[in-house]
């Protein structure tokens, strides 16, 4: 008490309010301003996270050359972004979505790496023939990819035109090819009719292009487009392997769709094997029969000959000049009687005459071309288990009873209908009736509450938060708190005044030492002189002595 207090024979004037912080310690000053900086800290931090928001996708799936001129844009609006998936995904929050988007769009953005006919738009003055043909093929080439793409089963594509210089003579020029590259999404294939259908949309595009110099492979390097023509020694291609399923599983598909309303769900196993013949044999056959019917033959042609061969006539009679005239007409006597020769007049002798005639007829000819269409189903082989019966009892057990033979020959004949079975192709159908084993549900394993998904996403929103609220009352208890208390201790006296408190003096922890009573009644007037004129100064050295504190 003596060395707290010092009295002087001055009255005391009252400490103003500010008086306890300017008498703080240095370490208590440092301690709270340190304080109140982390204070200032964590609540910047609260409202930079609470500014952050949900972070969404904007553009997935970008050329570097895009990802590039999108986020130079972002920068440029001042619009946070992020990337995702390992750069292939630029995220944004989630209010600014669209408005980016539709930014983006008036700048031209997302332009993307295939380009087509817009080339031609951008043509410049003076450019030669050689570049305007090319822009045109890398525009074509553009357009079909689009298309291309545009499948459902396509993730991306590639088209390849191989477009000959056009000159004056045609039949040294070069006909055009094309080459289609696709990347197909995992899990998915192209059947003949969709890889039939890329190539006559790419034939189609291209003037004087072949469907045959089309060629479509898919990302593993395996031709899509191969030709129809058999391989022989080489089996079954993939096209014809995919046809043999398809038509399998279609045999699969009517079996247990006329099973299922008989024996119920699940309670049928069921395959069938298929020997497709793909070869392909053409035949020529010309058959001669005659004309039938008494209907006259139809005359094909016709041809009549007639030939005469006469003696030529000698002289006869004494030589001279009678004998050398020509001879004269013969005459026929009227009266039957003969009339005598001229004796100059020549005879003829050995004449002949020969007629022929040919008619041709017409034939009755067939003439028959056949040929064999490929995929033809040579056989099939169907084999079809049943479950028994099950029914339950009244008390929950539950009965399997095999099915009559009767039962089983009636479902055999459904199996033989719906596959259209065939005898004399050699078709079998095998249907027996076993009970299915059924194996015990695996065990569900309940995850516990704190491992459990919607806790984890929970417990990572809120860490953030959690852990700058625990850095906030780390700060008030630790630092705030001690400074607080250590300015309500320390109080700066006035000048003139009669009371100075000792604030870098330690204050004892001890005990209080027990309260004398005053030497004389001087003092005790002098202490309740000083309470009355600074009780503030007093109340706080009687706090000190009671709870034991240091400064």
């Amino acid at each position: 008490m003596d060395h707290a207090i010092a009295q002087t024979g001055t009255p005391v004037a009252p400490s103003s309010p500010a008086s306890p912080l300017l008498a703080m310690p240095a370490k208590a000053k440092l301690m709270l301003g340190a304080g109140v900086a982390g204070l200032a800290a964590v609540v910047v931090a609260l409202a930079l996270w609470n500014n952050k928001g949900d972070y969404k996708v904007l553009y997935a799936n970008l050329s570097e050359k895009d990802g590039g001129a999108i986020i130079a844009q972002l920068s440029q609006m001042n619009i946070p972004y992020r990337h995702a998936d390992g750069g292939n995904a630029i995220l944004v929050p989630a209010s600014q979505v669209h408005d980016a988007r539709l930014k983006l769009a008036s700048a031209g953005l997302p332009k993307g790496s295939v380009v087509g006919f817009e080339l031609m738009d951008n043509a410049r003055f003076g450019q030669t023939q050689f570049q305007e043909r090319l822009s045109f093929q890398r525009g074509l080439e553009g357009e079909l990819t689009r298309s291309i793409g545009a499948l459902g089963s396509v993730q991306a594509a590639r088209v390849h035109l191989a477009l000959p210089n056009q000159n004056g003579f045609f039949r040294e020029q070069q006909k055009p090819s094309a080459s289609v590259l696709l990347t197909l999404h995992p899990g998915r294939t192209l059947d003949r009719s969709q890889i039939a259908g890329i190539v006559h949309l790419v034939s189609s595009s291209v003037p004087e292009l072949n469907q045959k110099a089309v060629s479509v492979l898919d990302q593993t390097g395996a031709l899509l487009s191969a030709p129809n023509e058999p391989t022989s020694g080489q089996g079954l291609d993939a096209q014809q392997l995919q046809y043999v399923a398809q038509v399998e599983a279609s045999y699969v598909k009517r079996v247990i769709e006329i099973l299922e309303p008989v024996v119920g769900r699940d309670n049928l196993r069921a395959t069938v094997a298929a020997d497709i013949d793909f070869s392909q044999t053409e035949a020529t056959s010309e058959s001669f029969k005659p004309n039938q019917g008494n209907e006259p033959a139809t005359v094909r042609s016709r041809q009549d000959s007639e030939a005469g061969n006469a003696a030529q006539a000698t002289p006869s009679g004494v030589p001279g000049a009678s004998s050398n005239q020509p001879p004269l007409a013969a005459t026929a006597p009227l009266t039957g009687a003969s009339a005598p020769l001229q004796a100059a007049a020549g005879g003829s002798a050995g004449g002949g005459q020969r007629r022929d005639s040919v008619t041709n007829y017409e034939v009755d000819k067939t003439v028959r071309v056949t040929r064999n269409a490929t995929g033809n189903v040579k056989r099939l082989a169907a084999a079809v288990v049943v479950n028994h019966r099950v029914s339950t009892a009244p008390n929950g057990k539950t009965t399997s009873t095999p099915l009559s033979s009767d039962e089983v020959e009636k479902l055999t004949a459904l199996v033989q209908e719906s596959i259209g079975f065939s005898k004399e192709r050699g078709d079998s159908v095998k249907l027996i009736n076993a009970p299915f084993r059924v194996e015990a549900a695996p065990k569900v394993e309940t995850l516990p509450l704190w491992k459990q998904d919607w806790v984890l996403d929970a417990l990572r929103a809120g860490a953030t938060p959690a852990a700058l609220a625990l850095v906030a009352v780390l700060i008030v208890f630790g630092l705030v708190r001690p400074a607080l208390k250590a300015a309500g201790v320390a109080v700066a006296p006035a000048p003139g005044s009669n009371l100075n408190v000792l604030a870098d003096e330690p204050v004892p922890r001890a005990a209080p030492p027990a309260l004398a009573a005053p030497r004389s009644d001087a003092h005790l007037e002098n202490a309740r002189a000083i309470a009355k004129q600074n009780p503030a100064a007093v109340a706080s050295v009687v706090r000190t002595w009671v709870s034991g504190d240091t400064a």
